[in-house]
């Protein structure tokens, strides 16, 4: 059985796609949602899904580590970033070497790096004229976005495309890719 936690800090629609994608495979479980926002839907969505969920603060992740300390508890095979915008210690990347995977609504190494995320990188995108965008799903390391490529899908952009419309297509391609790269990186 291959286990996998989650981290989101918003809505958790990639954590909700995420778990049905692998509802039905039996060599996956997911074992915990982690989010550092009290107020995320993904908490609604971990009810839901009768799914556990962690609320944590600046101390329990950076601090006194107790997030770390209960991830290694369940032992992973797999922690997964699906919209989690804060900067991952490198206490956690040295207890998970190659086992921490984020996904970036952008074709690296553009748009990367501290304070672009969602609608950032969209209208930073569009306001560039950018002909493509997309996403890009990398390890993690102790700087934003900076972790080896692991694997990146591309949508074409009009001319016409407002930050809104890239963020459609680039969510299609998440909902589409992310869980299957996960799927690749267990097998492997």
């Amino acid at each position: 059985m291959k286990k996998i936690v989650l981290f989101a800090s918003g809505s958790g629609s990639n954590v909700e796609n995420i778990v049905k994608y692998f509802k039905e495979n039996t060599k996956v479980e997911i074992s915990k949602v982690y989010t550092n926002n009290p107020n995320a839907y993904v908490i609604e969505r971990c009810k839901n899904l009768d799914l556990p969920c962690q609320i944590f603060g600046r101390k329990e992740f950076r601090e006194d580590l107790s997030v770390l300390t209960d991830i290694q508890a369940i032992q992973p095979d797999l922690i997964v970033l699906a919209g989690f915008l804060w900067l991952v210690p490198s206490a956690y990347v040295d207890a998970f070497p190659d086992k921490i995977i984020n996904i970036h609504p952008a074709l690296l190494p553009k748009y990367g790096g501290k304070g672009m995320f969602g609608q950032h990188v969209h209208e930073a995108v569009v306001a560039n004229n950018e002909q493509e965008s997309g996403i890009t799903i990398h390890y993690v390391n102790e700087k934003y976005d900076d972790g080896n490529i692991i694997r990146q899908e591309k949508c074409n952009l009009e001319a016409n495309d407002t930050a809104d419309d890239v963020a459609s297509k680039v969510h299609a391609l998440e909902y589409k890719y992310f869980p299957i790269a996960i799927e690749e990186i267990l097998k492997a």
